[in-house]
């Protein structure tokens, strides 16, 4: 139960009601993260747009590689709601439970090219406190193994909307 009070579904603005009773025809409920974003329409949205474009557009970057940054960054961040969510998103994108698990186990037991590999550790790397020691040499490396620069930066900009959404779990209370 999360730590402050969440808007039920006639609290919210008229809009995010509409959106709300599609999920609740899909799905039969509302996760608490929708709730809590529901209390300004302005965040709402913001957030909703970074959802289209970073996860749920084909883009750049493959769906399990999309997946595989929120597990471990949210797992990094230690926010128990975000990895339950996303093993069933990842489950839903057609990720085995056996690929999940792994993907759980941390970078090394993941039976993917070093290249893929490299990409996730440098992701995970980059949400961290530390990242600002990320140097021009780290960013060279992973771009000689052919990644673009592309998608480096739709890798860190996943790790870091996960950093965000990671932050809203945990200050809040959700899935408690």
């Amino acid at each position: 139960m999360a730590y402050i009070k969440l808007p039920e579904l006639e609290e919210m603005d008229p809009e995010i009601q509409e959106l709300a009773k599609e999920i609740l025809k899909k799905t039969g409920k509302l996760g608490e993260i929708f709730q809590l974003l529901a209390i300004r329409k302005d965040i709402y949205f913001m957030t909703d747009n970074c959802v289209k474009t970073l996860l749920l557009k084909e883009t750049e970057l493959p769906y399990h590689i999309k997946e595989r940054i929120a597990l471990l960054v949210s797992l990094e961040n230690n926010c128990p709601m975000c990895v339950d969510v996303h093993k069933n998103i990842a489950k839903m994108l057609g990720m085995s439970e056996e690929e999940i698990e792994k993907t759980l186990q941390g970078i090394d037991s993941l039976d993917l090219p070093e290249k893929e590999k490299e990409l996730l550790r440098f992701a995970v790397r980059a949400s961290r406190k530390d990242n600002y020691k990320i140097t021009k040499e780290e960013i060279d490396r992973i771009l000689n193994m052919g990644w673009t620069v592309s998608q480096l930066l739709e890798a860190v900009t996943i790790a870091g909307y996960f950093n965000y959404i990671n932050t809203l779990s945990n200050v809040f209370g959700l899935g408690k």
